[in-house]
């Protein structure tokens, strides 16, 4: 016997799935008007975000609850002109900055955090704090201290590596504002880089991105990002030469269902 084809779902079945602009429909040869402002919204929402001022006050605030040791630093960019115009500027510390690490430095770091602005401020204001509350314990529990995070602005991934290398870092865990989507202007993203220093690229780091209310919740981001940090020392390696299969890890850590 033929199998029972499956059921066909309508356009409006599909659009309770995702956050993503399928079956609009259409007026005429033209999107409809709620439609339209739909996505007028969602951008002007995104471009808010990519503005937001950062809340450095308040991060430092909730870390330092924490009871976590917390440094404020800055990149080269003076402001947010600057850093959209010159990413560059945004890979560098501010020269006095810079000094203020150093002298802050032990050099017996095995990871730091850092927490950036990057394109969507209004993402870290809300979710850095969150996440760090859920990281550390899963850190702690795998036997590596975090007693250090550094609020920096004007920042690009990038910055991670100067900040890791000038406090003597193993990894540094770089918490990130992404780049603002159409359906998800506050997303946060967490870059991993072992031994950072001045002049990786990309192929050197993990990234957990899409953390954010309709993404990867606080403690599933968090379970992914101890477990690469955990590999990542163990093996000395992040990037291509770390696949995440934190995945398996969380299957074999359930319990069996009756």
């Amino acid at each position: 016997m033929k199998a029972p084809a499956p059921p066909i779902r309508s356009l409006e079945a599909l659009r309770e799935l995702t956050p993503a602009r399928v079956g609009l429909g259409r007026s005429g040869a033209s999107m409809p008007t709620d439609a339209l402002l739909a996505f007028t919204l969602d951008h002007a929402r995104a471009r808010d975000a990519v503005h937001a001022a950062f809340d450095v006050e308040h991060l430092v605030a909730g870390l330092a609850g924490l009871g976590l040791e917390v440094s404020e630093v800055c990149s080269q960019a003076r402001n947010r002109g600057d850093y959209l115009r010159r990413p560059d500027l945004g890979r560098m510390l501010d020269p006095d900055s810079r000094r203020t690490l150093e002298k802050r430095s032990s050099g017996a770091n095995a990871i730091v955090i850092i927490v950036g602005d990057g394109l969507s401020p209004a993402a870290v204001n809300v979710h850095a704090v969150e996440l760090v509350r859920h990281l550390a314990p899963r850190l702690t529990a795998g036997g590596i201290l975090c007693g250090h995070v550094v609020v920096a602005s004007g920042a690009r991934v990038a910055l991670g590596d100067e900040i890791g290398a000038v406090l003597g870092a193993r990894m540094v865990v770089m918490l990130i504002g992404e780049r603002p989507g159409l359906s998800a202007p506050d997303s946060l993203g967490a870059y991993l880089t072992f031994a950072p220093r001045i002049g990786l690229t990309d192929e050197k780091r993990n990234c957990v991105s899409n953390i954010h209310g309709a993404g990867l919740s606080y403690d599933e981001a968090a379970f992914k990002i101890a477990w690469l940090v955990r590999k990542g020392i163990a093996r000395q390696v992040t990037g291509v030469a770390l696949k995440d299969e934190s995945g398996t890890a969380l299957i074999v850590a359930r319990p069996p269902i009756d």
